[in-house]
């Protein structure tokens, strides 16, 4: 296990990164679904079996890893006094609230249940052995950590029973249907419980048919009703309290105002160096060859015409450049015709074929549209400069109030933000929206970047 390794070495680091890769899966899961529910998946007989194999493969699931976690951090945290514990149970608790994400990913898109997340930030990393027991004690003395632990044994216990039930209500009626065709001549001694049917004999057999069948006829309500169930109850031992999940906004709102902040300023700085080393420099040139224009016009009439063809050519350059900073401060295009024409506009300008398909009907506020394009302007720009493709497509999107914009591209692959190519740039910048960024960039490729931003059209 990546924890069992001398203090302070690359094993702490990679464990402290995972638990961090973790809360932004967490934030990403907070920020795309909010309070929003999965959707009714239709009726009839798709929609039980569904429900019954999802039952059973939960089942397992929760027989199998979260008994096994559950073992494994209990045996980590009898092992803290001894101070190995401090060591091993980072990683464990790592790997616990990634399998708790992905339940709630499950929770939400299965049976409609939004379970909320909200982990105390986490300490920066010291060197040392040091630096790993206070990172283990910050874990330790978050509340979510011991909702995790307590889920475990729920889920492998009273989770188990509920989810195996989806499948049995359609399993059962098939073991009475045998009990019916003769397989209660074996019972005849000993009576084989049926429910509360007690099956010896051929009219017990045939009570317990009609049973089933009763069961069977059930089953259209009751194994989605199941997997409700069992959905409900792990929101009961996962969900944090209203004031957490309130903190954990004012927190988020509180680094993404900061970002914002930082951002802006930082644009300022760049307008500012963009006029004084381009545009301010070309039009003092062009003031000093007026000058000289004015002193030469009478005595040397053909170097003054010169002089006039070249200051001519600066203002003509600074004027360009001005535009180009206009541009990207707010695109002309964006604020006259919208997101979906100025990425067609970029697209156009790329040096690499491009398609692009939309389908938003509406606009959306100006600060939302313009993240979105700004976002979507480093994103082409990253396939251009990184990916080595020759097709990129751009797929624009609105549903359930998300504007979504996927980016995609035939490149080699292998993008992440932390290889500083603008991606952690682009989710800042999102955060302010309470947007978020997937990327999918395998080595090799292709790469997908989606963006998603909740807003309103007009």
């Amino acid at each position: 296990m990546g924890g069992l390794t001398p203090a302070g070495d690359d094993g702490g680091r990679r464990v402290y990164e995972r638990l961090l890769a973790g809360e932004r899966m967490a934030e990403k899961f907070r920020s795309a679904y909010g309070e929003a529910g999965g959707r009714e998946e239709g009726r009839g007989p798709l929609r039980v079996f569904r429900a019954a194999g999802r039952g059973a493969a939960l089942a397992g699931t929760s027989l199998v890893v979260s008994c096994g976690l559950f073992c494994l951090v209990l045996v980590s945290l009898c092992l803290v006094p001894l101070g190995a514990g401090l060591i091993t149970t980072p990683p464990v608790l790592a790997v616990i609230r990634e399998y708790a994400l992905g339940r709630r990913v499950r929770a939400l898109a299965w049976g409609g249940v939004r379970i909320g997340v909200a982990y105390r930030p986490l300490p920066p990393l010291r060197p040392g052995f040091a630096g790993e027991a206070a990172l283990c004690l910050a874990l330790l003395r978050d509340p979510a950590t011991w909702r995790d632990i307590g889920w475990l044994l729920l889920d492998c216990t009273a989770g188990v029973v509920l989810s195996v039930l989806a499948p049995l209500v359609l399993l059962y009626p098939v073991w009475g249907a045998v009990l019916a065709a003769g397989g209660w001549r074996i019972f005849e001694d000993s009576p084989e419980w049926y429910l509360f049917v007690p099956v010896d004999s051929r009219a017990t057999g045939l009570a317990a048919l009609a049973l089933g069948v009763v069961i069977a006829l059930t089953a259209h309500w009751s194994a989605p009703a199941f997997l409700q169930s069992y959905f409900r109850l792990t929101r009961a031992a996962l969900a944090p309290s209203r004031e957490r999940e309130m903190a954990a906004r004012i927190d988020r709102l509180t680094v993404t105002r900061e970002d914002a902040v930082d951002t802006s300023a930082a644009e300022l700085r760049r307008i500012e160096r963009d006029l004084h080393d381009g545009a301010q420099a070309r039009l003092v040139a062009v003031g000093m060859d007026l000058g000289l224009i004015e002193s030469l016009i009478e005595r040397d009439p053909a170097k003054a015409k010169e002089l006039l063809g070249k200051a001519r050519l600066s203002s003509a350059e600074a004027l360009g450049e001005l535009r180009d900073l206009v541009r990207g401060i707010h695109p002309p295009v964006l604020a006259e015709r919208g997101l979906v024409d100025a990425v067609r506009a970029l697209a156009l300008r790329l040096p690499v074929e491009t398609e692009v398909v939309a389908d938003v009907r509406g606009r959306a506020e100006a600060p939302v549209e313009a993240a979105a394009y700004f976002a979507t302007s480093e994103l082409l720009a990253n396939a251009v400069k990184h990916a080595g493709a020759d097709r990129i497509w751009i797929d624009l999107g609105y549903r359930d109030g998300r504007l979504r914009i996927s980016v995609g591209d035939n490149g080699g692959g292998g993008a992440s933000a932390a290889k500083g190519t603008g991606l952690a740039g682009v989710e800042r910048r999102l955060g302010t929206f309470d947007g978020v960024l997937a990327v999918s960039s395998p080595p090799g490729g292709p790469t997908l970047a989606t963006v998603e931003l909740p807003c309103v059209l007009s």
